[in-house]
């Protein structure tokens, strides 16, 4: 017989915080000692091929505010347009990488090489680009989104070809801003609010 539960009530959910840093990325919780080897923390290693870029941003709420909990997973392909477990595939590129955003200013850092195109389905090529996953408090189920390159050729891409409002487009475009460096700014709700990928 099942036990009657109108006793007390119901604790607060939780959406993907705080637990969520201390099971993914313990290090940033001063937990380091957890893992042997902590998975993501670069999505390459000492001799990765290409050019080596930063990509900074910061996840910003309906109101404006960054999200100073926010945890992001990129997935990518190496310089040359393959994925781990390609044949050809550059053997210190894991392309996988899990970064949570600064505790004080909200902004990621995310150093890694700049991924080469891909092929998609019927012959076409996708311009090069970052998958991104994003919780963080707020956030029931994670976003995903990808980031592409303003000085890069992203006119056939077919994903972006897809979006149907074109002003929109330019959401998931990364500005560059130096030599090898980038500004990714996601933006949940809003103004400018960035494309998020049903997948």
């Amino acid at each position: 017989m099942a036990q009657p539960l109108d006793y007390g009530q119901e604790t607060p959910s939780q959406t993907a915080g705080p637990y969520v840093h201390i099971g993914l990325v313990p290090s940033f919780t001063g937990n380091g000692q957890v893992f042997e080897h902590e998975l993501g923390v670069s999505p390459i290693e000492h001799g990765a091929k290409g050019e080596i870029i930063e990509i900074v941003g910061s996840v910003f709420d309906g109101a404006g505010w960054a999200l100073r909990d926010a945890l992001i997973e990129s997935w990518q392909a190496d310089a040359a347009g393959n994925y781990p477990g390609q044949k050809t595939a550059d053997p210190a590129v894991s392309g996988f990488c899990r970064l949570a955003a600064d505790a004080e200013t909200g902004e990621f850092t995310l150093r890694t090489i700049k991924p080469g195109p891909v092929p998609a389905r019927g012959g076409a090529m996708q311009s090069p680009h970052i998958s991104l996953w994003i919780v963080a408090r707020g956030i029931n189920i994670g976003l995903n989104t990808r980031l592409y390159f303003e000085d890069e050729d992203n006119t056939a891409d077919p994903l972006l070809a897809r979006i149907e409002q074109r002003s929109r487009v330019e959401t998931l475009i990364a500005e560059k801003i130096a030599d090898g460096r980038y500004r990714f700014d996601i933006r949940l709700q809003g103004e400018r609010e960035t494309v998020f990928l049903d997948i």
